[in-house]
């Protein structure tokens, strides 16, 4: 069990970047919830974003790879548009607990 960050270091519908035991990791918190990804597009493995911390579309409705605009749902990785149609970031297993947010399992390595 590690501790990735607090629970009040993301605002709710926005996103944050985290290089953690050597790994590069993106938290998404929505509706209260987090969801945790290794920090690397399926489509030819670079990180998902330009800038530092922008890793969701205009609306916040999706994880934006900023290289070539695919598009990730918030709550599976899915990816819905773009080059890596039909393939999934990979997920970080975490909970939250006592107001953190922790990682309960091993991360996968990145594409």
């Amino acid at each position: 069990m590690s501790v990735l960050c607090n629970l009040s270091d993301i605002e709710d519908e926005s996103a944050k970047g985290f290089d953690f035991d050597s790994h590069q990791l993106v938290a998404v918190k929505k509706g209260g919830q987090v969801y945790v990804y290794v920090n690397s597009c399926p489509h030819i493995g670079i990180p998902l974003e330009f800038k530092q911390d922008q890793f969701l579309d205009l609306e916040n409705k999706f994880i934006q790879c900023a290289n070539h605009g695919a598009l990730f749902e918030i709550e599976t990785g899915d990816c819905i548009s773009g080059p890596c149609s039909g393939q999934t970031l990979r997920a970080v297993a975490t909970e939250i607990r006592d107001q953190q947010v922790v990682i309960v399992g091993d991360i996968p390595e990145r594409f």
